[in-house]
Protein backbone atom coordinates (compact mmCIF):
# COMPACT_ATOMS: atom_id res chain seq x y z
CA UNK A 1 0.00 0.00 0.00
CA UNK A 2 1.12 3.13 -1.02
CA UNK A 3 1.52 5.90 1.56
CA UNK A 4 1.21 9.43 0.05
CA UNK A 5 2.69 12.09 1.66
CA UNK A 6 -0.38 14.10 1.71
CA UNK A 7 -1.81 11.72 3.61
CA UNK A 8 0.59 10.77 6.06
CA UNK A 9 1.36 14.48 7.08
CA UNK A 10 -2.72 15.03 7.48
CA UNK A 11 -2.79 12.11 10.53
CA UNK A 12 -0.26 13.55 11.96
CA UNK A 13 -0.96 15.37 15.88
CA UNK A 14 -1.98 18.87 14.81
CA UNK A 15 -0.49 20.22 18.23
CA UNK A 16 1.47 18.05 19.83
CA UNK A 17 -1.60 17.20 22.70
CA UNK A 18 -1.45 20.90 23.35
CA UNK A 19 2.48 20.61 24.35
CA UNK A 20 3.51 24.35 24.59
CA UNK A 21 7.05 24.48 22.61
CA UNK A 22 9.02 25.24 25.82
CA UNK A 23 7.75 22.25 27.41
CA UNK A 24 8.90 20.10 24.66
CA UNK A 25 12.19 17.89 24.85
CA UNK A 26 15.53 19.10 22.76
CA UNK A 27 16.01 15.94 20.88
CA UNK A 28 19.50 15.24 20.14
CA UNK A 29 20.05 11.77 17.53
CA UNK A 30 23.92 10.62 17.31
CA UNK A 31 24.48 7.67 14.83
CA UNK A 32 27.57 6.28 14.43
CA UNK A 33 28.66 4.75 11.03
CA UNK A 34 29.48 0.71 10.84
CA UNK A 35 29.70 0.29 14.66
CA UNK A 36 28.64 -3.30 15.79
CA UNK A 37 26.89 -3.19 19.16
CA UNK A 38 28.98 -5.76 21.30
CA UNK A 39 32.31 -3.35 19.99
CA UNK A 40 32.15 -0.90 22.54
CA UNK A 41 32.10 -1.21 26.65
CA UNK A 42 28.66 -0.99 27.55
CA UNK A 43 27.99 -4.21 26.06
CA UNK A 44 30.66 -5.88 27.66
CA UNK A 45 33.80 -5.45 25.21
CA UNK A 46 37.28 -4.81 27.35
CA UNK A 47 39.65 -4.02 25.06
CA UNK A 48 38.21 -0.88 22.99
CA UNK A 49 37.42 2.38 24.38
CA UNK A 50 34.54 3.94 24.46
CA UNK A 51 34.37 6.39 27.58
CA UNK A 52 31.77 8.72 26.24
CA UNK A 53 29.47 5.84 25.28
CA UNK A 54 30.19 4.28 28.85
CA UNK A 55 28.82 7.43 30.64
CA UNK A 56 25.85 7.64 28.31
CA UNK A 57 24.83 3.96 29.24
CA UNK A 58 25.60 5.15 32.79
CA UNK A 59 23.42 7.93 32.69
CA UNK A 60 20.82 6.77 30.62
CA UNK A 61 19.22 2.81 29.30
CA UNK A 62 20.79 0.69 27.48
CA UNK A 63 19.23 -1.62 25.09
CA UNK A 64 20.11 -4.96 24.78
CA UNK A 65 18.06 -6.28 21.63
CA UNK A 66 18.32 -3.25 19.40
CA UNK A 67 18.17 -3.99 16.08
CA UNK A 68 18.02 -1.99 11.92
CA UNK A 69 16.01 -3.20 9.33
CA UNK A 70 18.32 -4.11 6.91
CA UNK A 71 22.77 -4.09 7.63
CA UNK A 72 23.37 -1.36 4.35
CA UNK A 73 23.77 2.28 5.12
CA UNK A 74 20.65 3.36 2.56
CA UNK A 75 18.19 0.39 3.38
CA UNK A 76 18.62 1.31 7.03
CA UNK A 77 19.01 5.26 7.13
CA UNK A 78 15.86 5.07 5.13
CA UNK A 79 13.80 2.81 7.46
CA UNK A 80 14.84 5.19 10.46
CA UNK A 81 13.48 8.00 8.94
CA UNK A 82 10.62 7.13 7.66
CA UNK A 83 9.40 4.11 10.13
CA UNK A 84 8.94 2.05 6.90
CA UNK A 85 10.43 -1.26 6.35
CA UNK A 86 12.74 -1.15 2.69
CA UNK A 87 10.14 -3.01 0.14
CA UNK A 88 7.42 -0.54 1.46
CA UNK A 89 9.64 2.45 1.60
CA UNK A 90 11.44 2.40 -1.52
CA UNK A 91 15.07 1.67 -0.54
CA UNK A 92 15.69 -1.78 -0.93
CA UNK A 93 18.81 -2.03 -2.49
CA UNK A 94 22.48 0.16 -1.24
CA UNK A 95 22.65 3.43 -2.84
CA UNK A 96 19.15 3.76 -3.53
CA UNK A 97 16.62 5.85 -1.97
CA UNK A 98 12.84 6.37 -0.29
CA UNK A 99 10.33 7.20 -2.89
CA UNK A 100 8.60 10.75 -3.60
CA UNK A 101 5.30 9.86 -1.90
CA UNK A 102 6.85 8.47 1.48
CA UNK A 103 7.08 11.02 4.28
CA UNK A 104 9.85 11.58 6.32
CA UNK A 105 10.83 12.52 10.07
CA UNK A 106 11.58 16.34 9.51
CA UNK A 107 7.59 16.72 8.31
CA UNK A 108 6.39 14.93 11.43
CA UNK A 109 8.28 16.95 13.82
CA UNK A 110 7.75 20.15 11.96
CA UNK A 111 3.79 19.71 12.49
CA UNK A 112 5.00 19.82 15.98
CA UNK A 113 6.59 23.18 16.10
CA UNK A 114 10.17 21.61 15.89
CA UNK A 115 13.38 22.66 13.92
CA UNK A 116 15.22 19.79 12.47
CA UNK A 117 18.35 20.03 11.55
CA UNK A 118 21.25 17.15 10.17
CA UNK A 119 24.61 17.23 10.74
CA UNK A 120 26.95 14.95 8.91
CA UNK A 121 25.91 11.08 7.61
CA UNK A 122 22.28 11.09 8.51
CA UNK A 123 20.49 10.15 5.67
CA UNK A 124 22.68 8.09 2.89
CA UNK A 125 24.80 11.31 1.16
CA UNK A 126 24.00 15.23 1.31
CA UNK A 127 21.52 15.02 -1.46
CA UNK A 128 19.32 12.33 0.34
CA UNK A 129 19.49 14.32 3.68
CA UNK A 130 17.70 16.93 1.54
CA UNK A 131 14.86 14.91 0.52
CA UNK A 132 14.08 13.70 4.01
CA UNK A 133 13.38 17.72 4.12
CA UNK A 134 15.90 18.75 7.61
CA UNK A 135 14.86 22.50 7.88
CA UNK A 136 19.15 22.70 7.94
CA UNK A 137 21.58 20.00 6.52
CA UNK A 138 25.48 19.84 6.29
CA UNK A 139 27.82 17.75 5.60
CA UNK A 140 30.26 18.84 8.18
CA UNK A 141 29.56 17.46 11.85
CA UNK A 142 32.52 19.19 13.60
CA UNK A 143 31.48 20.44 17.27
CA UNK A 144 33.24 23.79 16.21
CA UNK A 145 30.60 24.08 13.02
CA UNK A 146 27.35 22.58 15.40
CA UNK A 147 28.53 25.15 18.09
CA UNK A 148 27.88 27.81 15.70
CA UNK A 149 24.50 27.06 13.88
CA UNK A 150 23.04 26.16 17.96
CA UNK A 151 24.68 29.76 18.95
CA UNK A 152 22.44 31.59 15.95
CA UNK A 153 19.74 29.58 15.66
CA UNK A 154 16.27 30.70 17.23
CA UNK A 155 16.35 29.21 20.47
CA UNK A 156 12.42 29.80 21.14
CA UNK A 157 12.00 26.65 18.93
CA UNK A 158 12.44 23.08 20.37
CA UNK A 159 14.76 21.26 18.45
CA UNK A 160 15.08 17.70 16.74
CA UNK A 161 19.04 17.13 16.17
CA UNK A 162 20.43 14.15 13.80
CA UNK A 163 24.22 14.45 14.01
CA UNK A 164 25.84 11.13 12.09
CA UNK A 165 29.39 10.31 12.39
CA UNK A 166 31.28 8.83 9.30
CA UNK A 167 33.51 6.70 11.65
CA UNK A 168 34.14 3.67 11.82
CA UNK A 169 33.06 3.04 8.26
CA UNK A 170 35.96 2.05 6.45
CA UNK A 171 38.32 2.74 5.61
CA UNK A 172 40.10 3.10 9.15
CA UNK A 173 42.50 4.87 10.46
CA UNK A 174 46.08 4.46 11.45
CA UNK A 175 46.05 2.47 14.49
CA UNK A 176 46.19 5.16 18.23
CA UNK A 177 46.83 3.84 20.98
CA UNK A 178 45.74 0.10 20.63
CA UNK A 179 47.98 -2.89 20.65
CA UNK A 180 47.03 -5.54 17.92
CA UNK A 181 48.15 -8.36 20.00
CA UNK A 182 45.89 -7.47 22.81
CA UNK A 183 42.76 -6.78 20.82
CA UNK A 184 39.96 -10.04 21.14
CA UNK A 185 38.62 -11.51 18.48
CA UNK A 186 35.18 -12.85 17.41
CA UNK A 187 34.54 -16.75 16.79
CA UNK A 188 33.81 -15.57 13.47
CA UNK A 189 37.24 -14.68 12.40
CA UNK A 190 40.37 -16.16 11.24
CA UNK A 191 43.59 -14.65 13.72
CA UNK A 192 46.20 -13.35 11.66
CA UNK A 193 48.35 -10.30 12.06
CA UNK A 194 46.77 -8.73 9.19
CA UNK A 195 43.44 -9.28 10.86
CA UNK A 196 44.63 -8.03 14.48
CA UNK A 197 46.34 -4.69 12.74
CA UNK A 198 42.73 -3.92 10.97
CA UNK A 199 40.77 -5.01 14.00
CA UNK A 200 43.10 -2.01 16.05
CA UNK A 201 42.21 -0.03 13.30
CA UNK A 202 39.04 -0.17 13.59
CA UNK A 203 38.76 0.16 17.48
CA UNK A 204 40.67 3.52 16.58
CA UNK A 205 37.44 4.63 14.37
CA UNK A 206 35.17 3.43 17.01
CA UNK A 207 36.93 5.74 19.52
CA UNK A 208 36.93 8.40 17.28
CA UNK A 209 33.48 8.25 16.93
CA UNK A 210 32.97 8.51 20.66
CA UNK A 211 35.37 10.95 21.45
CA UNK A 212 32.64 13.24 19.10
CA UNK A 213 29.75 11.90 20.68
CA UNK A 214 31.62 13.16 24.20
CA UNK A 215 31.64 16.79 21.95
CA UNK A 216 28.36 16.57 21.23
CA UNK A 217 27.37 15.59 24.82
CA UNK A 218 29.66 19.01 25.85
CA UNK A 219 27.37 20.83 23.45
CA UNK A 220 24.13 19.74 24.41
CA UNK A 221 25.04 20.88 28.17
CA UNK A 222 26.15 24.64 27.04
CA UNK A 223 22.83 24.87 24.82
CA UNK A 224 20.15 23.39 26.64
CA UNK A 225 18.58 22.45 29.94
CA UNK A 226 19.81 18.59 30.60
CA UNK A 227 16.40 17.84 32.58
CA UNK A 228 14.42 18.40 29.28
CA UNK A 229 17.00 16.74 26.58
CA UNK A 230 16.68 13.31 25.23
CA UNK A 231 20.22 11.79 23.74
CA UNK A 232 20.13 9.23 21.78
CA UNK A 233 23.42 6.96 20.21
CA UNK A 234 23.30 4.12 17.82
CA UNK A 235 24.45 2.71 14.31
CA UNK A 236 23.07 2.14 11.19
CA UNK A 237 24.37 -1.72 11.32
CA UNK A 238 27.13 -3.77 12.20
CA UNK A 239 30.73 -3.18 10.99
CA UNK A 240 32.68 -4.00 7.98
CA UNK A 241 33.46 -7.32 9.15
CA UNK A 242 32.75 -10.96 7.28
CA UNK A 243 29.39 -12.02 8.94
CA UNK A 244 28.84 -8.55 9.66
CA UNK A 245 27.40 -5.49 7.15
CA UNK A 246 25.92 -7.50 4.29
CA UNK A 247 25.02 -9.72 6.43
CA UNK A 248 21.62 -10.91 8.38
CA UNK A 249 23.17 -12.12 11.11
CA UNK A 250 23.25 -10.72 14.76
CA UNK A 251 26.64 -8.68 13.94
CA UNK A 252 25.48 -7.27 11.42
CA UNK A 253 21.36 -6.06 12.29
CA UNK A 254 21.88 -5.71 16.15
CA UNK A 255 23.35 -2.29 16.88
CA UNK A 256 24.33 -0.34 20.22
CA UNK A 257 21.07 1.94 21.36
CA UNK A 258 21.28 4.10 24.61
CA UNK A 259 18.93 7.09 25.35
CA UNK A 260 19.77 8.98 28.76
CA UNK A 261 17.06 11.84 29.59
CA UNK A 262 17.26 12.60 32.95
CA UNK A 263 13.88 12.71 35.49
CA UNK A 264 12.49 9.89 32.39
CA UNK A 265 14.53 7.87 31.75
CA UNK A 266 16.21 6.18 34.77
CA UNK A 267 20.29 5.80 34.83
CA UNK A 268 22.17 3.25 34.58
CA UNK A 269 19.32 1.09 33.67
CA UNK A 270 19.09 -1.41 30.70
CA UNK A 271 16.32 -3.20 28.45
CA UNK A 272 15.74 -6.31 26.85
CA UNK A 273 12.87 -5.63 25.00
CA UNK A 274 13.37 -6.16 21.28
CA UNK A 275 13.18 -2.54 19.09
CA UNK A 276 14.11 -1.33 15.64
CA UNK A 277 14.77 1.54 13.74
CA UNK A 278 11.56 1.92 12.08
CA UNK A 279 10.63 2.27 15.68
CA UNK A 280 12.90 5.26 16.01
CA UNK A 281 10.76 7.78 14.39
CA UNK A 282 7.06 7.09 16.18
CA UNK A 283 9.28 7.16 19.70
CA UNK A 284 10.86 10.51 18.90
CA UNK A 285 7.63 11.85 17.92
CA UNK A 286 5.94 10.13 21.06
CA UNK A 287 8.72 12.25 22.98
CA UNK A 288 7.89 15.51 21.13
CA UNK A 289 4.39 15.15 22.37
CA UNK A 290 2.67 14.38 19.53
CA UNK A 291 1.05 10.95 17.75
CA UNK A 292 2.55 9.12 14.95
CA UNK A 293 0.86 8.87 11.63
CA UNK A 294 -0.94 5.62 10.59
CA UNK A 295 0.25 2.70 8.56
CA UNK A 296 4.04 2.48 9.90
CA UNK A 297 5.57 -0.57 10.28
CA UNK A 298 7.53 1.06 13.33
CA UNK A 299 5.99 1.80 16.67
CA UNK A 300 6.66 3.68 19.65
CA UNK A 301 9.03 2.74 22.92
CA UNK A 302 8.39 5.22 24.36
CA UNK A 303 7.12 3.31 27.28
CA UNK A 304 9.88 1.17 27.46
CA UNK A 305 11.68 4.53 27.99
CA UNK A 306 9.92 5.65 30.60
CA UNK A 307 9.77 2.14 32.43
CA UNK A 308 6.17 1.45 31.99
CA UNK A 309 7.05 -1.18 29.63
CA UNK A 310 9.49 -4.65 29.76
CA UNK A 311 8.56 -5.59 26.39
CA UNK A 312 8.38 -4.29 22.86
CA UNK A 313 8.48 -6.91 20.03
CA UNK A 314 8.05 -10.37 20.02
CA UNK A 315 9.95 -10.84 16.41
CA UNK A 316 11.89 -8.62 14.49
CA UNK A 317 12.22 -8.99 10.64
CA UNK A 318 14.84 -8.04 8.39
CA UNK A 319 16.09 -7.90 4.96
CA UNK A 320 19.04 -7.32 2.75
CA UNK A 321 18.73 -7.07 -0.93
CA UNK A 322 22.56 -6.16 -2.13
CA UNK A 323 25.12 -3.82 -2.82
CA UNK A 324 27.25 -3.40 -6.01
CA UNK A 325 29.51 -6.17 -5.37
CA UNK A 326 27.06 -8.49 -3.04
CA UNK A 327 24.10 -9.36 -4.65
CA UNK A 328 22.88 -11.68 -2.65
CA UNK A 329 19.17 -10.84 -1.46
CA UNK A 330 18.38 -12.57 2.17
CA UNK A 331 15.27 -12.18 4.45
CA UNK A 332 15.28 -13.51 8.48
CA UNK A 333 12.93 -13.29 11.45
CA UNK A 334 14.33 -13.34 14.92
CA UNK A 335 12.94 -14.16 18.45
CA UNK A 336 14.57 -13.40 21.83
CA UNK A 337 15.29 -16.68 21.54
CA UNK A 338 15.57 -18.19 17.95
CA UNK A 339 16.96 -16.70 14.34
CA UNK A 340 15.62 -18.34 10.96
CA UNK A 341 17.31 -17.48 7.75
CA UNK A 342 16.01 -17.66 4.21
CA UNK A 343 18.91 -16.56 1.61
CA UNK A 344 16.74 -16.69 -1.33
CA UNK A 345 19.28 -17.36 -4.30
CA UNK A 346 21.89 -19.68 -2.39
CA UNK A 347 23.12 -20.60 -5.83
CA UNK A 348 25.06 -17.04 -5.89
CA UNK A 349 28.27 -16.26 -4.28
CA UNK A 350 28.06 -14.54 -0.98
CA UNK A 351 30.79 -11.79 -1.77
CA UNK A 352 30.84 -8.07 -0.57
CA UNK A 353 33.73 -4.91 -0.62
CA UNK A 354 35.44 -7.10 2.01
CA UNK A 355 36.54 -9.81 -0.14
CA UNK A 356 36.29 -7.59 -3.36
CA UNK A 357 37.56 -4.45 -2.51
CA UNK A 358 40.64 -2.50 -1.67
CA UNK A 359 43.17 -2.92 0.67
CA UNK A 360 42.77 -0.13 2.80
CA UNK A 361 39.06 -1.04 3.38
CA UNK A 362 40.04 -4.68 4.27
CA UNK A 363 41.05 -6.35 0.98
CA UNK A 364 44.47 -6.80 2.79
CA UNK A 365 43.29 -9.04 5.94
CA UNK A 366 40.95 -10.66 3.86
CA UNK A 367 43.87 -12.06 1.21
CA UNK A 368 45.39 -13.08 4.82
CA UNK A 369 42.35 -15.63 5.65
CA UNK A 370 42.07 -16.53 1.50
CA UNK A 371 45.80 -17.75 1.87
CA UNK A 372 45.44 -19.64 5.71
CA UNK A 373 42.92 -21.02 4.29
CA UNK A 374 45.07 -23.33 1.98
CA UNK A 375 46.82 -24.75 4.57
CA UNK A 376 44.28 -24.74 7.25
CA UNK A 377 40.95 -26.78 7.62
CA UNK A 378 39.04 -24.45 9.95
CA UNK A 379 40.39 -21.77 8.05
CA UNK A 380 39.11 -22.90 5.07
CA UNK A 381 35.66 -23.86 6.30
CA UNK A 382 35.44 -20.48 7.53
CA UNK A 383 36.23 -19.04 4.02
CA UNK A 384 33.63 -21.22 2.34
CA UNK A 385 30.95 -20.28 5.20
CA UNK A 386 31.45 -16.61 4.14
CA UNK A 387 31.07 -17.29 0.67
CA UNK A 388 28.21 -20.36 0.36
CA UNK A 389 25.00 -20.48 2.27
CA UNK A 390 22.84 -22.92 2.55
CA UNK A 391 18.89 -22.33 1.33
CA UNK A 392 17.37 -21.84 5.17
CA UNK A 393 19.25 -21.33 8.23
CA UNK A 394 18.95 -22.41 11.75
CA UNK A 395 20.17 -20.77 15.24
CA UNK A 396 19.69 -21.28 18.93
CA UNK A 397 20.94 -18.22 19.84
CA UNK A 398 20.92 -18.69 23.99
CA UNK A 399 23.05 -21.59 23.27
CA UNK A 400 25.07 -20.01 19.83
CA UNK A 401 24.54 -16.37 19.98
CA UNK A 402 27.28 -15.79 17.02
CA UNK A 403 25.42 -18.35 14.90
CA UNK A 404 27.86 -21.01 14.13
CA UNK A 405 25.95 -24.05 14.60
CA UNK A 406 22.91 -24.54 11.89
CA UNK A 407 20.24 -26.68 13.03
CA UNK A 408 18.37 -25.89 9.67
CA UNK A 409 18.34 -30.09 8.83
CA UNK A 410 18.38 -31.13 11.95
CA UNK A 411 14.66 -33.39 12.26
CA UNK A 412 14.83 -32.19 16.24
CA UNK A 413 14.29 -28.60 14.28
CA UNK A 414 11.70 -29.26 11.59
CA UNK A 415 8.29 -28.13 12.99
CA UNK A 416 10.54 -24.92 14.14
CA UNK A 417 12.15 -24.37 10.37
CA UNK A 418 8.53 -24.56 8.75
CA UNK A 419 7.05 -22.34 11.22
CA UNK A 420 9.37 -19.86 11.47
CA UNK A 421 9.68 -19.95 7.56
CA UNK A 422 5.75 -19.76 7.66
CA UNK A 423 5.65 -16.62 9.67
CA UNK A 424 8.94 -14.80 7.83
CA UNK A 425 6.86 -15.75 3.89
CA UNK A 426 3.47 -14.03 5.24
CA UNK A 427 5.39 -11.00 6.31
CA UNK A 428 7.10 -10.80 3.10
CA UNK A 429 3.52 -11.18 1.25
CA UNK A 430 2.09 -8.13 3.96
CA UNK A 431 5.24 -6.08 2.88
CA UNK A 432 4.82 -7.00 -0.92
CA UNK A 433 8.32 -8.30 -1.07
CA UNK A 434 9.30 -8.60 -4.34
CA UNK A 435 12.44 -10.40 -4.04
CA UNK A 436 13.76 -8.46 -6.57
CA UNK A 437 17.74 -9.08 -7.59
CA UNK A 438 18.70 -5.88 -8.43
CA UNK A 439 21.86 -6.70 -10.42
CA UNK A 440 24.09 -9.40 -11.70
CA UNK A 441 25.35 -12.11 -9.31
CA UNK A 442 28.56 -13.80 -8.83
CA UNK A 443 28.19 -17.15 -10.03
CA UNK A 444 30.04 -20.65 -8.20
CA UNK A 445 30.64 -21.64 -12.40
CA UNK A 446 32.94 -18.77 -12.34
CA UNK A 447 36.33 -19.32 -10.76
CA UNK A 448 36.94 -15.86 -10.17
CA UNK A 449 33.97 -15.33 -8.09
CA UNK A 450 35.36 -17.01 -4.56
CA UNK A 451 39.08 -15.09 -5.34
CA UNK A 452 40.22 -12.23 -4.00
CA UNK A 453 39.54 -8.77 -6.03
CA UNK A 454 39.08 -8.43 -9.50
CA UNK A 455 38.97 -6.39 -12.58
CA UNK A 456 36.88 -3.87 -11.73
CA UNK A 457 38.78 -3.27 -8.44
CA UNK A 458 42.05 -3.03 -9.97
CA UNK A 459 43.66 -0.84 -7.05
CA UNK A 460 43.30 -3.80 -4.37
CA UNK A 461 46.55 -3.58 -3.59
CA UNK A 462 47.28 0.38 -3.69
CA UNK A 463 46.61 1.98 -0.14
CA UNK A 464 45.14 4.99 0.19
CA UNK A 465 45.12 7.94 2.63
CA UNK A 466 42.22 8.10 4.83
CA UNK A 467 39.12 10.30 4.64
CA UNK A 468 38.97 13.59 6.61
CA UNK A 469 37.33 12.57 10.00
CA UNK A 470 34.86 15.78 9.55
CA UNK A 471 33.76 15.23 6.13
CA UNK A 472 34.36 11.82 5.58
CA UNK A 473 36.10 12.99 1.55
Amino acid sequence: MKILLSAVLSLCLMSGFGVADEAKPTIIVFIADDHGQLDSTPYGATDVRTPNMQRLAADGMTFTHAFVAAPSCAPSRAAMLTGLMPARNGAERNHTYKRDDVASLPEAMRRLGYQTAAFGKVAHGEKDTARHGFDVADERNDAAFISMFLDARDASKPLCLFIGSHDPHVPWPAIDGYDPAQVNLPPTFIDTPETREFRARYYTAVTRADTLLGEVRDLAKRHFDPARTLIVYTSDHGAQWPFGKWNLYDSGIRVPLLAAWPGVIAPGSRAGAMVQWIDLLPTLIDAGGGAAPEGLDGRSFFPVLRGGAATHREAIFTTHSGDALNVYPIRAVRTADWKFIANLHPEFVHTTFIDKGRARDGGRYWISWFEKAKRDPAAAATVNRYHRRPAVELYDLRADPFEQHNLAASPAHARRVKEMSDELAGWMRAQDDKQTVFAAPHLFTDPASTRPGDSTNADIWLPKESPNPKTGR
